[in-house]
């Protein structure tokens, strides 16, 4: 009964750590070196949000002002992120339609306004620097994260063309894959500057999710902290309190 109660209590960790390191397809997934507090990148993420994956996302629950948190001005806002008649007070919704990116992609690109809480920091960071040339799929291209995606890769201009071959091989019984990676065509940015191009926008998409996770953070060290002086004086008023009843 002892071992039960043991084996229910660990399990659900069991799984996490399991699914943690594998994706849809098999792939493992790498870690994110994301900082919420790394203004820069932010800043950078944020560009590169704005220029790339607006053209088909949207994020509709955040507005332009609210990435003055993030060190921008209105000006700085206006004249670097903001390409049509928007006003920056409105949010950032993409031109593309749904009807529009149904009859294109085959499925409506999803809102991203918390596509990072939906998936996960590390898997948007495996699974952009994951895009290979599949002259099967219609689209051209094809991820080694999230197999036959409807999406092409549009940061293909910055990594450049890559190839991918799946080996299967046996260990012990069991099966497993081998991915072989080739480069198809060279990019405008190297593999380590298309690294950082990718941390900083899942660092932006991880903030995007919730701009108010730095502050939020801040208010429950100080609340842990007055529940503590709290502590303290109740235990001192109960002993005060109780020293005679016995």
């Amino acid at each position: 009964m002892k071992k039960l109660l043991i084996a229910l209590i660990f399990a659900p960790f069991a799984m996490l750590a399991a699914s943690a390191g594998a994706s849809e397809g098999g792939y493992r997934i790498d870690r994110a070196p994301i900082n919420s507090k790394d203004v820069i990148s932010l800043q950078a993420g944020a560009r590169t949000f704005a220029n790339y994956c607006m053209n088909c996302h949207g994020a509709q629950f955040v507005r332009y002002n609210r990435l003055g948190d993030i060190g921008l001005t209105e000006a700085q806002i206006k004249d670097n992120l903001m390409f049509a008649s928007e006003k920056v007070g409105d949010t950032m919704k993409s031109a593309l339609t749904l009807k529009d990116g149904k009859a294109w992609f085959g499925v409506a690109p999803p809102d991203l306004s918390v596509i990072a809480r939906s998936r996960g920091g590390d898997w948007l960071y495996t699974y952009l620097r994951t895009f290979y040339r599949d002259p099967s799929t219609a689209s051209g291209w094809n991820n080694a994260v999230f197999p036959n995606v409807g999406m092409p890769h549009a940061l293909w201009t910055l990594q450049g063309e890559r190839g991918l071959e799946v080996v299967s091989v046996k260990d012990g019984g069991h099966e497993t894959h081998e991915y072989k990676w080739s480069q198809v065509s060279q990019g405008r940015q190297s593999a380590t500057q298309y690294d950082t191009t990718v941390r900083d926008l899942v660092n932006y998409l991880v903030w995007m999710g919730e701009p108010s996770a730095n502050a939020r953070k801040k208010i429950g060290v100080v609340v842990l902290y007055c529940l503590g002086v709290l502590f303290v004086l109740a235990y001192a008023m109960k002993r005060e309190f109780w020293k005679d009843v016995h």
